[in-house]
């Protein structure tokens, strides 16, 4: 099937692609940077190689996503990427570390993970699931994958920290190692870049192996401060 798949992407003889959109790879090995060179080729995206002053780069030139290895110097690069004007609401992709780790890195609004070592599976998996936002094709996009801290609060007072894996308008699905039982009903609180620290009442509609998803409660005004953060994020 993914053969199939990749013969029918495959571009014509002698034909050369049009691109439709750039990922910067930062500061990755020669291994990473040949592997989601591919994975990301597959999808019409370009990748350009950057190390030494990357943080102007991504100040100056416009790309729709960034791939980052979490090392130290991280931090920088991000910066210059979340308070560039052309770059604030780019694509970004950590390479390396657990969730728990990438959470130092939360306020840049990380927007999903490559694990290391990195394997091309699930690579090509992570880019296939997100390339439309890296396309801008949001009108096929009703999710937004983001990294940032949650705090989940059940009406007897249990509480636990999680961290995001998508949110929509609706809802959110959270990555956690403690136990959150379906049904449950909590209040959340967290932050999303430019939305400042929000509470919203919720229920737990499913849970899966370190993971479980929570539906926004409809009477929860609160809950508008979610969507319109999203339709802003989806018009930049």
């Amino acid at each position: 099937m993914e053969k199939a798949l990749g013969t029918a992407l495959a571009p014509a003889p002698f034909a050369k692609r049009k691109v439709a959109a750039r990922a910067a790879l930062v500061d990755l090995k020669e291994s990473s940077r040949f592997l989601l060179t591919e994975c990301f080729r597959q999808f019409g995206i370009e990748t350009v190689v950057t190390s030494a002053g990357s943080a102007e780069r991504l100040r100056q030139e416009k790309f729709e996503a960034c791939v980052i290895s979490l090392t130290p110097g991280a931090e920088q690069v991000m910066d210059a990427a979340r308070t560039s004007p052309s770059n604030s609401r780019l694509i970004l992709y950590g390479l390396g570390g657990s969730a728990q780790e990438a959470m130092r890195f939360s306020k840049y609004g990380i927007n999903a993970m490559f694990q290391e070592p990195l394997e091309r599976p699930a690579a090509m998996k992570l880019v296939r699931a997100t390339h439309m936002l890296v396309l801008h094709e949001f009108r096929r996009y009703a999710r937004i994958p983001i990294m940032t801290e949650v705090t989940v609060v059940s009406q007897d007072g249990h509480r636990l920290t999680a961290s995001s894996l998508e949110v929509s308008s609706g809802g959110m699905s959270l990555k956690s190692s403690e136990d959150m039982p379906a049904g449950t009903n909590v209040e959340i609180a967290f932050s999303l870049l430019t939305l400042p620290r929000v509470n919203v009442r919720g229920v737990v509609t499913w849970r899966k192996s370190k993971s479980f998803g929570i539906r926004f409660d409809a009477s929860d005004d609160r809950r508008q401060k979610v969507k319109s953060w999203i339709d802003t994020y989806l018009e930049s």
